[in-house]
């Protein structure tokens, strides 16, 4: 256990989730909603998904090569690849609930797996995640710190960048107004601002990926 984040694998999510400048809870979060459950704030590290989900994060080896190689079952490389899925899809899409969406269906309006937390209400992936996350922060909300900022900054540039292909001019300019912001609050005392650089995940084939295949509104095709 990790003594800040008192989940299994805390010191492996929390080395990912800096390297990749996320809030660790959140991907804690990501983490024991792919393999923990409603009552769980851990993950575990195991195969599933009729074999094909592998590791803490379940990345799915029908869309990711990385899932076919030994390192997949590693926590320490299954959280830094689940790391960097989720801070690309930070940079593309501008907000959380969007970047979970897409890392769970591939696309960032899609509902996602659903999960019953036993109130008779299934709820979509990206509000589970965030019910995980409410239970690992106490309510709190991610650090501005370490959430890039385009998930409390740049609406617009979401909207924009939302349903297209990879556009670096996009994220770019979210680059720009997220470094002009963050001036602004230096000079003043105030806030900084930090995005992650734009790294879009190399393709496997020629399909057309946001990172996760879409294949459906409500499919679990993240992992």
């Amino acid at each position: 256990m990790n003594s800040t984040l008192g989940v299994a694998f805390g010191s492996q999510i929390t080395a990912a989730a800096e390297r990749h400048h996320l809030d660790p809870r959140l991907l804690a979060a990501v983490a024991a909603q792919e393999t923990g459950g409603p009552g769980a704030n851990s993950g575990r590290n195991i195969v599933g998904d009729g074999g094909h989900g592998h590791g803490v994060f379940q990345i799915d080896d029908r869309w990711h090569a990385f899932a076919r190689t030994p390192a997949a079952m590693d926590p320490a490389s299954n959280a830094d690849y689940a790391a960097g899925m989720i801070s690309s899809n930070l940079a593309r899409y501008g907000n959380i609930r969007a970047a979970l969406s897409a890392y769970n269906a591939g696309s960032p309006t899609a509902t996602g797996t659903t999960t019953d937390w036993g109130d008779g209400k299934p709820v979509g992936y990206a509000d589970s995640v965030l019910r995980h996350l409410a239970r690992l922060t106490g309510g709190e909300a991610p650090s501005a710190a370490t959430v890039p900022a385009a998930a409390t900054v740049a609406s617009t540039a979401s909207t924009a960048a939302a349903g297209t292909s990879e556009d670096a001019g996009d994220v770019n300019a979210l680059q720009a107004l997220s470094q002009q912001l963050g001036s602004m609050g230096s000079a003043g005392g105030g806030f900084q601002l930090s995005l992650p650089q734009y790294q879009p995940l190399a393709k496997t084939d020629d399909r057309d990926r946001n990172l996760a295949p879409s294949t459906g509104a409500d499919s679990d095709d993240d992992s």
